[in-house]
C-alpha cells in the first residue's frame, strides 16, 4: 500500500468518501496530474465507473451526495458538486446544488472538467482532425507555425507534451516547444496516442 493510499484510507476511515461503501476501494483523481493527498478522492468501484461514466449512473445510487457534499476534504467536495451537476435533471440534485457552497478558486477546479455547463456551452477543444483534446495531452504540430515575439520558426512534426487548454479559448492550447512556453491554434495540431 502507497503512503497515499494510507493516507486516504486515515482521511476515509477505510471508507467511500462519497458513499460510505467498505469493499473495492480505488483512488479517483479530480485533477489530471500526479496523485496526491490535495486531488484524489477514495471511492468504490460503483462511484468510480459512474463518475468515469463507463456503466450507466444510477441516480438513486448519488442520493448519498447529501451528506458528503459538506465533507471538509476539498477533492470530495469538487467530485459532489460534478456529480450533482450531472444530475440536475432529476430535480433533487438542483436542490442540493443550491445549498452548496464552494470557494471560487475550488468552484473552477470543479468546472474544469465541464460538468455543470450547459452542452450548448461548453468548451471542447479539438484537434485539426476533430480528436478531442484534454489537459496533459500530447500532440503533434501539422504546420510549421512562425512563433510571435519568440524569433523561431515551430518545424511541422514537433511534439508538444503535457498541453494545457486555454479553458475560454476553444481554439487555442498552450505548451513548450523548443524550450517556450507558448500557445497554439488547436487547427495546427494533432493529437497523438
Amino acid at each position: 500500500m502507497s503512503v497515499i493510499d494510507q493516507r486516504l484510507n486515515e482521511r476515509s476511515g477505510s471508507k467511500c468518501e462519497l458513499c460510505g461503501a467498505t469493499e473495492d476501494l480505488r483512488i479517483h483523481l479530480t485533477k489530471e496530474e500526479s496523485i496526491s493527498l490535495d486531488n484524489s478522492v477514495l471511492v468504490c468501484t460503483t462511484c468510480k465507473n459512474q463518475i468515469e461514466n463507463t456503466t450507466p449512473t444510477d441516480a438513486n445510487h448519488w442520493r448519498c451526495l447529501s451528506d458528503s457534499m459538506w465533507n471538509e476534504n476539498k477533492p470530495v467536495q469538487v467530485v459532489a458538486w460534478r456529480m450533482l451537476n450531472r444530475l440536475r435533471g432529476e430535480g433533487w440534485p438542483q436542490d442540493l446544488l443550491d445549498m452548496m457552497y464552494l470557494d471560487e478558486e475550488t468552484l473552477i477546479w470543479a468546472g474544469a472538467t465541464g460538468e455543470g455547463e450547459d452542452e450548448d456551452g461548453k468548451i471542447v477543444h479539438k484537434d485539426g482532425n476533430g480528436n478531442i483534446l484534454k489537459d496533459g495531452d500530447s500532440v503533434v504540430l501539422i504546420k510549421d507555425l512562425d512563433v510571435k515575439g519568440a524569433n523561431f520558426t515551430a518545424k511541422r512534426g514537433a511534439a508538444v507534451h503535457n498541453i494545457k487548454l486555454v479553458w475560454d479559448n476553444v481554439e487555442q492550447i498552450e505548451g513548450r516547444v523548443e524550450g517556450q512556453h507558448i500557445v497554439i491554434l488547436t487547427q495546427y495540431v494533432k493529437k497523438t496516442k
